[in-house]
């Protein structure tokens, strides 16, 4: 019952204080309810003084829409009670009416006014707009600060979790400020609304004075102009300090503390902006005609007190200075250590082993397209192309450290894996690439070079050029996207060397998350993590996406059980992943492909030697010159068609044949026919026969 009780605490007390606007409810109660209104909106204010970011106060919106309702009830319950009990309605009303009146109605009545006017045109309309723009300006900022949550999190600088809680912030903010934005219209309406419970209270006693206790008008007046004037300042005065703690709250933009300390601190770091303000009183004080008193004590205090912050802030800053003269002096008289006592502890030798698993070399004409601080955008999109091939291969690319090289040329860079040089190129900063279509409109003016990632033949062409050679069919292609394009096709190529035994372990921690039944059975059960990694690496290295590593681990166990040979494991879980192979090179329902003739195969699958290493192609020149030769004839056509080129075969020796192959031709794919979905169309774009071979052995006869 006291938990229930505790649950809807606010929802009981609005509903009591609902009632409050029907039911009648005795002076001794207003009272203490006016009190709790006063103390209430005490306790906001200094709340709203006290906080550094207006999310500590979330609640704040909500509570400006209770704490109005609340005032509004008592209103409208001291109304009934002035104009039923003749003027009385209860003792803190009439201990306002005599404190703020002094006896004067008049008097009252023109501060209740002025603080009515204060709080709707001044507090309310300026809270008003800062919500406003603080709501749109929040909304706006939403996009990219969730881009920049987005970057952390690709680069590891913060994990998925606090990633999670920066966006659940972000949310909740431009929550708070659009409910802020909606909040000061109540604030607005219930100053408003004092406005007229103080008409209707003034009239309605007049009338009912006047008219049904038979009193003369200037008793009327004297005794219920003095009940609403203090009605409505014991009502306003909450107001007032709620609408303050709205202004308060909105304002709060780049505060790092509480008010008072921010305060503190500003303020006493500009002894000369208070020892000026100081002086500029103390020229006045001698003016004639002049309060010469106030000015000379307010100057002179003001001066006293700059000149002592100037000093101590004088002080500070010579211990700042003294201090680090000591530090430089210490560190100028220690000796500095030559390479040989350095490397005296065995410690520092080790450093020297680390090998990062990316690394990109630049010469110096290209930094700038690393340096973020002169514009550089290397950096940001290569977070973007970590974060896309993560999504397509379900593998997360190691960091790539990025340095300059002083031994290369200023416009060439080297990419290494494993601390091994693997590609390099060369790039102009002030051209374009202009790759060379099959059959050009024209040729344009330019440096001949090869495009690095596809060696596509190319030229470096001037910007004033790039529009009339995309007029002639070329495809312009920024220095920029040059080299990441360079990159990250190297690292496609090498991802399977990348993949550690810790990032597979990792892959498998991160299933966990979503299988953690699976995961306890098999791994490291059954499916050891080597063994795993050995198949992942072999996926890797034909670019079968990773991703679904549930079904590659079920099909594992299921595999296992008649083998434990890795590339026989391998051709299991790709039959097993055939819709995401067939997705990577279907089009539109078809697969181009090359096919071999059954006579080909049978060659190959008798070709097959088993040694105390594995299986292996042994495959004399007979055999491969014809299939290397018909093999080049026909991948030309691919790349008039923009594809991948695609070899169809069957599984028993699609493995073997795919790695011999990949020393003659490292973009050609090579799948079975049971790696593609039934209901697809293959389209044979060429056949590999023994023709040619056949005819060459009868001719040498």
């Amino acid at each position: 019952m006291r938990r229930l009780i505790e649950n809807n605490a606010v929802t009981l007390f609005v509903v009591v204080v609902v009632l409050f606007m029907i039911i009648p409810i005795p002076p001794q109660l207003l009272d203490i309810l006016l009190v709790l209104n006063l103390s209430l909106s005490v306790i906001i204010l200094v709340i709203t003084m006290n906080i550094s970011e207006a999310l500590e106060f979330s609640i704040f919106p909500s509570l400006l829409l209770i704490t109005t309702l609340f005032r509004l009830g008592m209103n409208v319950s001291s109304t009934r009670l002035i104009l039923s009990n003749g003027g009385y309605a209860g003792e803190v009303i009439d201990a306002f009416s005599q404190l703020i009146t002094a006896g004067n109605v008049v008097i009252g009545f023109i501060i209740f006014v002025i603080i009515v006017l204060v709080q709707l045109i001044v507090i309310t309309r300026g809270a008003e707009r800062v919500a406003e723009v603080a709501a749109r300006f929040t909304l706006d900022a939403m996009p990219g600060k969730q881009m920049a949550i987005d970057a952390d999190l690709n680069t590891g600088i913060i994990d998925e979790q606090q990633a999670r809680e920066r966006r659940a912030k972000i949310q909740r903010e431009s929550d708070f400020y659009g409910a802020m934005d909606g909040a000061t219209k109540i604030v607005k309406g219930d100053s408003t609304m004092s406005i007229i419970l103080t008409a209707v209270n003034l009239i309605g006693g007049i009338v009912i004075g006047m008219l049904m206790g038979g009193q003369d008008f200037s008793t009327v007046l004297q005794v219920y102009s003095r009940a609403t004037v203090g009605d409505g300042l014991v009502s306003q005065l909450p107001a007032l300090m709620i609408s303050t703690a709205t202004g308060m709250i909105v304002t709060r933009s780049v505060s790092e503390g509480s008010l008072g300390e921010d305060m503190r601190t500003q303020f006493l770091a500009q002894p000369t902006a208070i020892t000026v303000a100081g002086g500029a009183m103390i020229f006045l004080g001698v003016l004639p005609n002049t309060p010469h008193v106030s000015l000379f004590i307010v100057g002179i205090a003001l001066a006293v007190a700059g000149v002592m912050l100037f000093r101590r802030v004088q002080a500070a800053k010579e211990a700042e200075e003294a201090a680090a003269e000591e530090v430089a002096a210490e560190e100028a008289t220690e000796e500095v250590p030559t390479a040989a006592d350095y490397y005296k502890d065995i410690s520092n030798v080790y450093s020297l082993l680390t090998v990062e698993p990316i690394e990109m070399e630049v010469g110096y004409s290209l930094i700038p397209l690393v340096d973020e601080r002169s514009g550089g955008k290397l950096i940001n999109r290569i977070v973007i192309f970590r974060r896309q091939y993560a999504q397509e291969m379900g593998f997360v690319i190691p960091t790539v450290r990025l340095h300059d090289g002083s031994m290369l040329g200023t416009n060439q860079y080297i990419i290494y894996i494993k601390g091994e040089e693997v590609a390099r190129g060369e790039i102009l900063m002030d051209y374009y690439l202009a790759l060379e279509p099959a059959n050009p409109v024209k040729d344009i003016d330019g440096i001949e070079t090869v495009e690095p990632a596809y060696g596509i033949p190319a030229r470096w062409i001037l910007p004033e050029n790039k529009e009339m050679a995309e007029i002639y069919g070329y495809t312009v292609i920024d220095p920029l996207s040059v080299m990441l394009t360079h990159l990250s096709e190297t690292i496609r190529q090498h991802a399977y060397e990348l993949l550690s035994r810790s990032e597979t372990i990792q892959l498998v921690e991160n299933l966990k998350k979503t299988s953690p039944e699976l995961v306890e059975e098999v791994c490291p059960g059954i499916v050891s993590y080597a063994l795993l990694e050995k198949v992942l690496r072999n996926l890797l290295m034909e670019g079968v996406p990773i991703r679904d590593l549930g079904t590659i681990l079920e099909t594992l166990v299921d595999a296992l059980a008649n083998t434990r040979d890795p590339d026989t494991l391998t051709e299991s879980v790709r039959g097993a992943l055939s819709r995401t192979i067939t997705r990577q090179f279907c089009e539109n329902g078809q697969l181009r492909a090359i096919t071999l003739d059954g006579e080909v195969e049978r060659r190959i699958v008798a070709s097959l030697t088993r040694n105390e290493r594995g299986i292996y192609l042994a495959m004399g020149p007979e055999l491969i010159q014809p299939l290397i030769s018909q093999l080049a004839e026909n991948i030309r056509k691919f790349q008039e068609l923009g594809q991948n080129p695609v070899l169809l075969t069957s599984q028993v020796i699609r493995v073997y044949l795919s790695r011999l192959l990949s020393q003659y031709f490292p973009n050609l794919y090579v799948l079975s026919f049971t790696e593609i979905v039934g209901t697809v169309q293959i389209q044979s774009i060429g056949n590999i026969t023994m023709q040619a071979s056949d005819e060459k052995r009868t001719v040498g006869a």
